[in-house]
């Protein structure tokens, strides 16, 4: 969708910018096109709604959980084997109603997501600890025409530095995995006056390995430190723990 319209749209001077939640947005956007401005983050975290208020531990036992990523039920597989976990389609109502009507016990969601709707509906944060998100999850992405130097100066006057320089960490990261291991990972950056660090997380698809890395680096460089963690993640044997994802992933969103 990115590409064929949204692409097309600002290229052709249909808009002048797109509003996007930022971890859709492609590490190879079109050359003509900019991330101009990145807003302040809001969570990062993701949720879980349920019908009852029970959380994942209380949940009870042979309870279908739905969710649209495969990587989010790898993670609730290594809490909770004896739960039964779908996929799961349709906007963030859509799914949020499932539980509603009884499809499912529980949905999982980015807690940005409902946030941003205003949803009132009962869900309990999950840890980053046990659920690291997808990279740039709870940011929002303002893209607009790369030499359109009046709008990217707009943009700028609502950019907040803070959640840029994280997010590009996250996102140098995201690229050095697409562009070489080919499988999802859990990834966050946090940041203060002088340092920035950036901790990952990657798991064989049957929840039984995973790898988790935490790094520091210069806050002036993002980039370099989502390269090196990369970089790092190649040596400690992910191909092994990355061997049969992509053919797991076809299977899920076949489903």
């Amino acid at each position: 969708i990115f590409e064929k319209e949204i692409d097309k749209a600002v290229a052709e001077k249909e808009i002048d910018f797109a509003v996007h939640s930022l971890k859709d947005v492609p590490s190879d956007i079109a050359e003509s096109l900019t991330i101009a401005c990145i807003p302040t983050r809001e969570s990062s975290n993701d949720v879980i709604i349920t019908k009852d208020g029970s959380n994942l531990k209380t949940i009870q036992s042979g309870a279908v959980i739905g969710t649209s990523s495969l990587r989010r039920a790898v993670q609730v597989s290594r809490i909770r084997q004896d739960v039964v976990v779908k996929p799961v389609r349709g906007n963030i109502e859509t799914r949020v109603n499932k539980v509603t009507d009884g499809k499912f016990d529980a949905v999982i969601l980015a807690e940005a997501g409902i946030s941003r709707l205003g949803l009132d509906v009962k869900h309990s944060v999950l840890p980053t600890k046990d659920f690291p998100p997808s990279p740039g999850q709870g940011a929002l992405a303002i893209v607009c025409r790369a030499d359109d130097e009046k709008t990217i100066s707009m943009l700028k006057k609502i950019e907040d530095t803070k959640s840029r320089t994280e997010i590009e960490a996250e996102r140098a990261l995201s690229e050095y995995v697409e562009s070489g291991c080919r499988f999802p990972v859990g990834a966050l950056a946090t940041s203060d006056s002088n340092m920035l660090k950036l901790t990952v997380s990657a798991y064989s698809v049957d929840g039984k390995k995973a790898i988790t890395l935490e790094r520091t680096g210069d806050i002036s460089k993002p980039k370099d430190l989502g390269k090196d963690i990369g970089e790092e993640l190649q040596k400690t044997g992910i191909a092994e723990i990355a061997s049969n994802w992509r053919e797991s992933l076809d299977e899920w969103n076949k489903k």
